[in-house]
């Protein structure tokens, strides 16, 4: 499950723990909820990693078909 299925699973659980008195089903929601959260966020910084990851590998591409050409030049 995403981070956001997560959130609201854990909203609707919260709510309905509130609406019937469950304090047990209320703090499951509540866990469930700040888990997603937390998913949502190692989400986002996978993908920052990522895109740094991919412009690094692109600039050490450039440097190496610079290196090649003037190799070559010679």
């Amino acid at each position: 499950m995403s981070g956001k299925t997560d959130q609201m699973k854990g909203q609707v659980k919260e709510a309905a723990g509130a609406l019937t008195g469950d304090k047990d089903l209320e703090s499951e929601g509540k866990t469930d909820r700040r888990a997603g959260e937390a998913k949502e966020k190692v989400e986002h910084a996978k993908d920052k990693i990522k895109a740094v990851v991919d412009d690094v590998e692109a600039k050490v591409e450039d440097v190496v078909d610079k290196a090649k050409d003037a190799l070559h030049r010679k």
